[in-house]
This record gives C-alpha cells, structure tokens and sequence, in this order.
C-alpha cells in the first residue's frame, strides 16, 4: 500500500511513507541482527561448550557503542517523523476551507458558499484546510489514501488539518475511533477533480435545482435523511437499532418519556418537529435518552416537511 503509485494522492504522501520506510527499516534490521546474534550466542556459549563459566569484565568502549548508537537511531527517527509531522500543522492562509461535522454515524461537509454534501468533493492542486466538528462522542476523520487523519474532539477549538489533493480520483474516507454501536457505517467517499470543474460544480445551482423539480416530496425527504444520517440509527423495515424504527409510525400511538413519565401520544407532525429539534424530551419508551442531538438550525422548513411527507409513506 505504501509503495504503491495510485493511493499517493496528496502532498503528505512521501513525507509519512519516508518515515514509515525508514522506521520500519531500522525496526527489520535489528529484529534481524539481534535474532542471529542470539541464535549465535546460544550456540557458542552453551553449557556443553563451556561447563564452566568464566567472568566477563565490563568494556567502556562497548557500553558506549551500545548507548551512542541507539540514541542516535532514536533522534534520526524522531526528526523523521517530526518533519512529517510539522508541515501538517502549518496550513497555507489562501487554503479552501471546508467545515467538516462528524456525528453518530456519519459526516456531512459544508462548503464556503453555504453548500452542503454527504461527499466531500475536492478541487486538486489546491490547499483544502478542514475545520473538524464532532457534534456527540469522539471520532476520527481518516483519509487512508492522502496520509491524513486527525482527532475530532467535542468542543475542541481549532480542530483542522489541511492537505492538497494531487491526483484526480475517488478516495476512501472513514472514521477511525470506534465512536458507538454503528461505527463501521461512518464512511464516505472524497472526489477529487479538475479546479475548474469543481468551480463549476461548487458555484452550480442548477442541478439542484433541477433535481428539486424533478424529485417528490417523498424522495426529497428521504435523501434529506440519507444525507444527515437518519438511517444509521433508525430502520424503515421495523428492525431495532439504537433509535425506533420509522415504519409505520405516522400517526399511530407511541408510549414515551417525557421528565421521567410515561405518557401516549400521537405521531403527528407536532410530534416529528420537536423530535428533531429537540430529541430528548420525548423519548420512546426502551430507547436510550441522550444519543441524538439537535438538528436545529441545520435543516430548513421545507426539510422538515419532506422528511414529514417521507414517513407517511412508511407503513
């Protein structure tokens, strides 16, 4: 993988594989020389060869080879890795800013322009500074094919790393903190593109508005859902995961808690909306108070009543 032409995609690509290839080097080099030197000495100094010990004096010259030599390795490593290391902490001031939000389980990513995927699109050979905002529990932004990955923190400020796509492709982009029952569901993709076609994608209404033309509302809403990750936590086919299922909900009696009560109510689209904004004062009753967060001021009406008409249609 660390060698090979096609996942070196982004300008920290030679800095991370160098200190890889050396460490590792350094590391097969003295699991290799310390093995034979131990398979040697247990061979030439066993009991039958020599019954009877002799007393070895202590070497000056040898104690400082042993010490020197070690902690020079050690130094090397360290500013092999450290010159790896500063740059990406260092973003140029012209970078494209993206804001990056990780929640259970799944990242969104907003652009400049107010725009917003569930992809992260990419122009290349162009400085691309990430602002990283985890929303719940701690997760890990991970680019396996750019060398990056980075911590996102609740709360932390100036969470970000930065980077410079190189080559035109898709890429694997993941979670890599083990952030609750559906981690492995936390994943997308990272389109990389010419600059002038990312420009125009960037800066191109049409499409969405066309799509808004062409889409129900029903469809609207459902991918609404699929972009903000809904379906990691809620099935539509009546099957458990941490959230209730959205089959057959609408208008139909829930037992829920609300201040520590049981009490009925009806799914209506009073109900959806406080739901949304504000997830835990109803919460169905064998669910787990706590887990969702607010979707206040990420959605606009016209999201939430798509979503509405979306669950409807789920009997």
């Amino acid at each position: 993988m660390y060698s090979s032409e096609a996942t070196q995609a982004s300008n920290f690509v030679q800095g991370v594989d160098q200190a890889f290839l050396i460490i590792l080097g350094i590391s097969f080099f003295f699991l290799i020389g310390l093995t034979v030197v131990m398979l040697v000495f247990v061979y030439k100094y066993n009991k039958k060869r020599h019954p009877k010990p002799t007393q070895i004096e202590g070497s000056v010259k040898l104690e400082l080879l042993w010490t020197i030599i070690p902690f020079a390795l050690t130094m090397l490593m360290f500013y092999i890795g450290w010159a790896g290391w500063k740059p990406m902490h260092n973003p140029p001031k012209d970078a494209m800013e993206v804001t990056v939000y990780g929640r259970m389980w799944n990242f969104s990513f907003e652009y400049e322009n107010g725009r917003r995927t569930d992809t992260l699109y990419l122009p290349k050979d162009k400085a691309v500074k990430l602002n990283l905002v985890a929303m719940d529990v701690l997760h890990s932004l991970y680019i396996p094919a750019f060398r990056v990955k980075q911590d996102m923190v609740p709360g932390k400020k100036d969470n970000f790393m930065w980077f410079e796509p190189q080559k035109e492709g898709e890429y694997e982009l993941f979670c890599a903190e083990y952030c609750g029952l559906q981690h492995s569901y936390m994943y997308t993709s990272v389109k990389v593109m010419e600059d002038s076609t990312f420009t125009n994608w960037l800066t191109d209404t049409t499409m969405v508005a066309s799509a808004a033309e062409v889409e129900s509302p029903t469809a609207t809403g459902r991918r609404v859902m699929q972009s903000i990750g809904c379906f990691a936590c809620h099935s539509i086919d009546g099957s458990k995961l941490v959230g209730p299922s959205f089959k057959g909900i609408w208008g139909e009696e829930q037992t829920v808690v609300t201040g520590g009560d049981e009490r009925e109510i009806v799914v209506d689209e009073e109900y959806i909306r406080r739901s949304i904004y504000d997830p835990n004062a109803d919460v169905v009753d064998g669910f787990n108070k706590g887990l969702m967060l607010s979707y206040e001021g990420q959605l606009s009406e016209d999201d939430i009543t798509n979503i509405i008409e979306y669950l409807k249609t789920l009997k």
